[in-house]
């Protein structure tokens, strides 16, 4: 029975990696699902693990300026993750476009079929994330500009610190409209498709931050994240992948 279990013992520590190790990822707030599926296949696969940290694109790069140990920077635009590389904070030519995302508008139980008229209608609050730190927020921003209502609806907006908290004041019902990423909601719970038109792309950026120049665990990530495994999973949850 001896000579069993260390046999198994001995086969199983064969079938891991001889060094699995862990990286520190920063990941904007509306990829939260996908990265959270991504990092479970990701050590299926590899054996290393990836701890996610959400937050804002912005609040996330003010934090790697600051010394944060991420390894891995996964964006909600590119303009930081660009940034990041300029200043130092990131390695040269590992920056790559691992998304693209689209806004939505959202209001449980509103016919929401014409967006326009929705925001033209009857409510009291409509919530945006933080347009200085959270590109989907810049979008809102932009979107009602393009249509005429942003000095109108300014006064009933309530802002969220991400994308992720300006769902939760839509659900909560603390705002009875609220825009979104497309991705954090399904097509089925009544929301409006923002045309692309109406605000610049939404194009999220990644890249290797110094911190894990060195790391074969954020080397690895980088690689994951552009697998045809990675990618299926990015699409299915509504984005694009260039």
């Amino acid at each position: 029975m001896l000579r069993l279990l260390l046999s198994a013992a001995l086969f199983v520590t064969a079938a891991l990696p001889a060094l699995a190790e862990t990286v520190h990822v920063a990941v904007a707030a509306n990829f939260t699902a996908v990265a959270e599926e991504l990092a479970e296949m990701f050590a299926a696969e590899t054996g290393h693990e990836a701890v996610l940290s959400f937050g804002a694109t912005g609040q996330l790069y003010a934090q790697i300026t600051q010394a944060a140990p991420f390894g891995v920077f996964l964006a909600a635009d590119t303009e930081r993750p660009e940034l990041a590389v300029a200043e130092g904070f990131a390695v040269e030519g590992s920056f790559f476009v691992y998304a693209e995302g689209r806004l939505a508008l959202y209001g449980p139980g509103r016919d929401l079929a014409d967006g326009e008229a929705a925001l033209r209608g009857e409510f009291s609050r409509l919530a945006i994330a933080d347009p200085a730190a959270a590109p989907y927020g810049q979008a809102a921003v932009e979107t009602l500009t393009a249509l005429g209502l942003y000095a109108a609806l300014e006064p009933r907006l309530v802002q969220g610190e991400n994308i992720s908290q300006t769902l939760q004041f839509v659900e909560s019902g603390n705002a009875e409209l609220g825009f979104v990423a497309a991705s954090q909601v399904p097509a089925q719970a009544g929301r409006w498709l923002v045309p692309a038109g109406l605000h610049a792309p939404i194009a999220q950026g990644a890249v290797l931050l110094a911190e894990g120049a060195a790391n074969p665990a954020a080397l690895a990530f980088i690689d994951f994240i552009r697998s045809e495994a990675a990618v299926a999973v990015i699409e299915a949850a509504g984005y694009s992948v260039p």
